[in-house]
């Protein structure tokens, strides 16, 4: 099924909570706060749930995190949801932005990057809405950031045996978490993680228009390095998904693997769009 585009000129809607806005009007929302929160102060962490079809599942992901009491805001964007997710997730006491239609995970994750610049958290943590990732691992990515490190990523195979998953997915894995040690010089055992920790640094590098709006994985961990950030991994235990569809499955498995080879090869030679200020889309004056 093929995605819906505004019309030429039209600025997409957003649901946070209960009203409706354009991302126009992002940098003009007052800072929402979780519900749940025992601090009257906005917390200087986000941790931000991109979520597509995720009812039934997403609102038990944000409980356990809510159960850990840390001290974080939680965000889940809606990519455009024909179910309940937005609602279950707004019920389970977080923030929620909606996309009106499916964008691609990436552009959840943009969206959630762009938030959390404009609202002023100093740092990001990200994890999928499916239960893959345990939220008790989150404490090991913040231990990761206060020490130093600009980008946390969590490792499924640094903590006892990862969840099963196909060959061709395994294959994948270990021939981009080469690619990627060789760019970095330091040894990165799970590029295609998306259970992360972002500093405010970091946070500012991804907010931009040249994010990719599909599968950010590799190709970001490698503009990271490029541009001095700090990447670290730590251990982290992952479970399979507790339902719905993966985005790496049938056919989209090999679309992944071109997609990530040809950006992999074009990073030295990539440019910023000269026919748009820089991060006019992402980041408010």
């Amino acid at each position: 099924m093929r995605k819906r585009r505004p019309a030429q000129g039209a600025v997409p809607a957003l649901t946070i909570g209960h009203g409706t806005f354009s991302l126009a009007m992002l940098p003009l929302l007052p800072k929402l706060r979780a519900t749940g929160s025992t601090s009257t102060l906005p917390s200087a962490t986000v941790l931000v749930i991109p979520a597509y079809r995720e009812a039934g599942r997403v609102g038990s992901v944000i409980r356990e995190v809510q159960r850990l009491a840390l001290d974080l805001d939680v965000l889940v964007v809606d990519d455009g949801s024909p179910d309940g997710t937005a609602a279950e997730a707004a019920s389970a006491g977080a923030m929620v932005v909606r996309h009106p239609f499916n964008l691609g995970y990436g552009s959840a994750l943009h969206t959630g990057y762009c938030f959390a610049v404009r609202r002023g958290y100093q740092r990001l943590l990200q994890m999928d809405a499916d239960g893959q990732h345990e939220a008790a691992m989150l404490p090991r990515l913040i231990a990761g950031l206060d020490g130093g490190a600009d980008v946390v990523l969590g490792s499924r195979y640094l903590d006892g045996a990862p969840p099963p998953s196909s060959f061709a997915r395994r294959l994948g894995t270990r021939l981009f978490a080469w690619i990627a040690s060789s760019w970095l010089r330091k040894p990165v055992t799970d590029p295609t993680s998306g259970f992360q920790g972002l500093s405010r640094r970091a946070l500012e590098s991804v907010a931009n228009d040249g994010f990719p709006e599909d599968y950010p994985d590799t190709d970001v961990l490698v503009e990271h390095h490029r541009r001095g950030l700090c990447v670290a991994e730590v251990p982290v235990r992952m479970h399979p998904r507790r339902g719905g569809l993966s985005m790496h499955r049938g056919a989209r498995i090999a679309y992944y693997g071109y997609k990530m080879l040809l950006t992999l090869l074009l990073l030295p030679v990539r440019r910023p769009s000269p026919l748009r200020e820089r991060d006019t889309v992402a980041r408010c004056s």
